[in-house]
């Protein structure tokens, strides 16, 4: 920001230095400087670099502030008492709405009346010069000179020239347009803010007034605002119109709602100064009242700990105060004090961020260099052991690790989307034909299996691929703008050894085993792995072959987390691999990344192996090709629970062909029976055996086969 020396110490009476030492001082306060530039005047602009969490210094108060904290000196602040008004009340010449009280919290506005619009006075314009900017009019350079001298930016309008007369903050409508200052016309979007009167907008809120409602030499009548926005909303109009304004720069670094009363009553006091005019009694304000002042409890004993200084208290309370902060005991101890944040402040939050206070202002010299740092050891955190495991595991099993872009094409963004989610896509121009960010790790991942096809790249099994990452998706909730989604997932891809269907078959199996090793290393065997054919909701995966993996909940005496939706995977559908040149099918599974790493570590439960031996027996059944083996297993549970000695049900395999009838296939299911008390004998399991079978049989419509 570029400032103007002479106007910063005019703040500072004490002041008798030099612009080096004025240089030095910001410095070591943590504001470096950029340039200094000697004016004609005698006066030093200084571009000082402001930090993004220190909106307040963007102002020459601020800055005078920090100089005045740093060299001990004493402040004189502006006047901001409020001026005598003479006129009519204020309710009676304009009305105010706020509609959008999220996107701003406060709102003020005031009316001046027979003004007269003319060049600035001397030291209004000069000063303004000082700091990089032209002087227009008495009027705007008052907003101007408010917006440097206190961190606020404000805007003037022409009472005359607002229908109603009224002021309403609230969402553009779709498509509506606004001619800004700068003489072009824009075409809004309904998650952007405008500042409007009764009939249409008159200013794109946060960033820059419109030229229907400009103050020019007719003027005579004026309307002034001086509000608080949401930075989120600022910024995302001033990307999207690519317009960077001193509105707009420091709005998206927080105007508090608590300054806006002085910045106010300082504004009306400078136009009526320079230009004249009657002031309507009163103040319109919408929105939420001031935010109480924020207090934070601070320990001197702690700021000492964590800097390593044995700092008196006083000097802490000291440093505090030439800032701003008003400290106070907390109870009758003195051990902890009661510090309240200026509303400038609303970086400070914590007892860290004072203790941060204390050391700057102190200066970074103070705090003692020991030669030596004790350094406690601690174990590594769970999750980053999960990482490990989940690593190890995976490469073990013949995966490599990838790291992709973030973006992808909105076509890929589409095909890997979940169903109730839509793909975020960037308005950037830069971004070219990738402006989608990922909703899905497996665009990536296919990208590099591209990449190394063409590269020759072979391994025995085929190519094996994974990455870990964040995707993104965004939810229409109502309203007009939608609720974003973000989540970290492990995706995985790998070859299928063939092209044919028994190849496929092998691939999926392939990755339902990856799937299974995986949760049994990081979440244990005690948690059930359900994986179910499924109808996918994404148009990445081919339609008959696809399914859902679901974790089971955790066994009783292991916690109590509830069975979860882990994840997917299926064939890649043959769009998919046209699209990436693929010349084998290719299986992909996405997992939440999160469930599996706060799983871990694994859950596990000793227990004696059997004394007896069990008996097992298999059964073939003829089912149509649309029976899933999920629901012979589902069957073969329902029926089987009463059954006693019937220890556990598993797939053996599946048989399509001849001398099957088309349509049909054969399963192979196996049914352990075991008692822990003795050994069982062949005659004792017939019975319950052919039960289970026979109620299975009738269920499914099925035919044992011999």
């Amino acid at each position: 920001m570029n400032t103007s020396l002479r106007w910063i110490t005019s703040y500072l009476p004490q002041w008798n230095g030099t612009p080096e030492q004025a240089e030095q001082a910001l410095i070591h306060a943590g504001f470096p400087i950029e340039s200094r530039e000697v004016l004609s005047g005698g006066d030093v602009r200084l571009d000082v670099e402001i930090t993004s969490n220190r909106g307040d210094c963007l102002s020459h108060l601020g800055l005078a502030r920090e100089l005045a904290a740093k060299l001990r000196l004493a402040l004189k602040a502006p006047d901001t008492s409020a001026p005598v008004a003479t006129g009519p009340e204020v309710g009676s010449l304009l009305k105010l709405e706020n509609a959008a009280p999220n996107e701003c919290p406060r709102f003020l506005a005031r009316v001046i009346r027979g003004i007269k619009v003319g060049p600035s006075p001397a030291w209004l314009a000069g000063a303004l010069e000082a700091a990089g900017q032209r002087s227009i009019n008495n009027v705007v350079d008052a907003t101007n000179w408010v917006c440097l001298e206190l961190g606020n930016p404000c805007h003037a309008f022409d009472l005359k020239k607002l229908a109603g007369p009224a002021l309403v903050v609230r969402r553009a409508r779709e498509g509506e347009a606004l001619t800004t200052l700068d003489g072009k016309k824009r075409t809004l979007r309904p998650d952007q803010v405008v500042v409007a009167d009764a009939e249409r907008a008159q200013s794109l809120a946060g960033v820059m007034g419109g030229g229907d409602s400009e103050v020019s030499s007719a003027t005579t009548d004026l309307v002034l605002e001086v509000a608080t926005w949401d930075p989120n909303a600022v910024r995302r109009a001033a990307r999207h119109h690519q317009l960077r304004t001193d509105a707009s720069h420091r709005f998206e670094r927080i105007v508090t709602s608590g300054t806006l009363d002085d910045a106010m009553n300082r504004l009306a006091g400078i136009v009526l100064q320079v230009a004249g005019g009657e002031l309507a009694a009163g103040v319109l304000e919408a929105g939420a009242a001031a935010a109480r002042p924020t207090q934070v409890q601070f320990r001197p004993s702690r700021c000492n700990a964590l800097l390593g200084t044995d700092f008196a208290t006083d000097d802490m309370v000291g440093c505090l105060a030439r800032l701003g902060v008003v400290v106070q005991p907390l109870g009758r101890g003195g051990e902890t004090l009661l510090a309240t944040i200026p509303a400038w402040r609303p970086d400070l939050t914590r007892e860290v961020d004072l203790i941060e206070e204390v050391a700057r202002v102190m200066g970074l010299e103070a705090i003692p260099q020991p030669p030596q740092v004790k350094v406690a050891v601690r174990p590594a955190q769970t999750t980053e052991l999960a990482r490990a495991e989940l690593a190890s595991v995976l490469t073990g099993l013949g995966f490599f690790e990838g790291v992709t872009f973030s973006f992808t094409t909105p076509e890929l963004a589409r095909a890997f989307c979940p169903g109730d989610l839509e793909p975020v896509v960037m308005d950037d121009a830069r971004r070219g034909e990738e402006p989608a960010l990922r909703p899905s790790v497996l665009a990536g991942l296919l990208a590099s299996r591209r990449h190394n096809q063409h590269a020759g790249v072979q391994q025995p099994g085929g190519v094996r691929l994974f990455e870990t990452a964040a995707v993104f998706a965004q939810r229409r909730v109502g309203g007009p703008r939608p609720e974003t989604v973000e989540s970290r997932r492990l995706g995985m891809i790998l070859d299928c050894p063939g092209k044919g269907v028994e190849d496929i078959r092998a691939g999926v199996r392939l990755m339902r085993g990856v799937i299974e090793t995986l949760a049994a290393a990081l979440v244990g065997h005690e948690r059930a792995i359900e994986i179910m054919q499924a109808t996918p909701t994404m148009s990445g995966f081919d339609a008959s072959c696809f399914a859902s993996v679901r974790l089971g909940p955790t066994p009783a005496g292991h916690g109590s987390r509830p069975a979860s939706d882990l994840g997917w995977f299926g064939l890649f559908s043959k769009d998919v691999l046209a699209k990436f040149d693929l010349a084998r099918p290719a299986i992909g599974a996405e997992l939440d990344l999160d469930l599996l790493l706060h799983a871990y570590p694994p859950a596990s439960r000793v227990k004696a192996l059997p004394a007896f031996p069990g008996i097992e027996r298999d059964v073939s059944l003829v089912v149509p090709e649309r029976v899933a083996y999920d629901a012979i297993r589902a069957c073969f549970a329902s029926h089987g629970a009463g059954v006693q000695k019937l220890e556990g049900v598993e797939f053996v395999g599946a048989y399509r062909g001849k001398p099957l009838a088309a349509g049909t296939k054969s399963v192979t299911v196996r049914l352990a029976f075991r008692d822990p008390s003795r050994t069982l004998t062949n005659e004792e399991i017939d019975a319950p055996f052919a039960s289970v079978v026979e109620k299975v049989r009738a269920e499914l419509g099925a035919e044992v086969r011999a």
